[in-house]
């Protein structure tokens, strides 16, 4: 049994793939750029914010780049609750996993200010700990925020595995040194994720309370 789960945000816990692309395309579109399709979005999204702007307008310059990232960023905090929703089964998963006193938190490349708000809006009491991207820190796959958000929770790495739906994710988990489970339901398919080497993966949110509490 582990002592604490670290998840992802994105196509992990939340799908918010509606908001962010209808975030992304106001931007665009008021830039005099076409709209791009959700499934672009779904695969421009996982290393950040600045990541989704670069490959949404590529060739640009640090400068153009810096300016849509802002607008990005206050577009999507005024428009990042209006369709994000959890995924069926995951407040049951969180609710057991707080009666089987095992630590929750949340790791993600999404700027640190939303992930924290919607952690506590969404989630409220069953995550420890929310931590997103911030300036000095590197983002996943480094495991930076991983180990400290290990170290916030009081646990060992041992004690802790870690649940997302990308290949970034699985990457973090072994570059922190701890085992991984790809989720299914998310953002990148099944095939990529066993391709990347997760050590579990899961097709329903129960899925997770098994291999976490045996």
């Amino acid at each position: 049994m582990y002592k604490a789960i670290l998840f992802d945000l994105d196509g992990t816990l939340l799908n918010t793939l509606d908001d962010l692309n209808e975030s992304m395309n106001k931007v665009l579109t008021e830039n005099g750029y076409k709209e791009q399709t959700k499934d672009e979005t779904r695969r421009f999204v996982g290393n950040g914010v600045r990541k989704l702007v670069e490959r949404s307008l590529p060739g640009e310059s640090a400068e153009f780049y810096d300016k849509i990232e802002a607008q990005f960023k206050e577009c999507y905090a005024k428009n990042m609750r209006n369709k994000t929703a959890p995924y069926e089964g995951i407040e049951e998963l969180l609710k057991a996993l707080k009666e089987r006193q095992v630590r929750v938190g949340v790791v993600s490349n999404k700027f640190d200010g939303a992930v924290k708000s919607l952690c506590k809006e969404i989630f409220g009491e069953y995550t420890q700990v929310a931590v997103g991207e911030r300036a000095g820190v590197r983002k996943k796959p480094a495991p930076d925020s991983v180990l400290a958000a290990i170290d916030e929770l009081g646990v060992k790495k041992e004690e802790t595995i870690y649940a997302g739906d990308s290949d970034v994710d699985i990457e973090t988990a072994k570059n922190a040194g701890i085992k991984s489970i790809g989720v299914t339901w998310g953002f990148r398919d099944r095939e990529l994720l066993i391709s990347c080497g997760a050590d579990f993966l899961a097709d329903r949110a129960e899925d997770i309370l098994k291999i976490v509490c045996g």
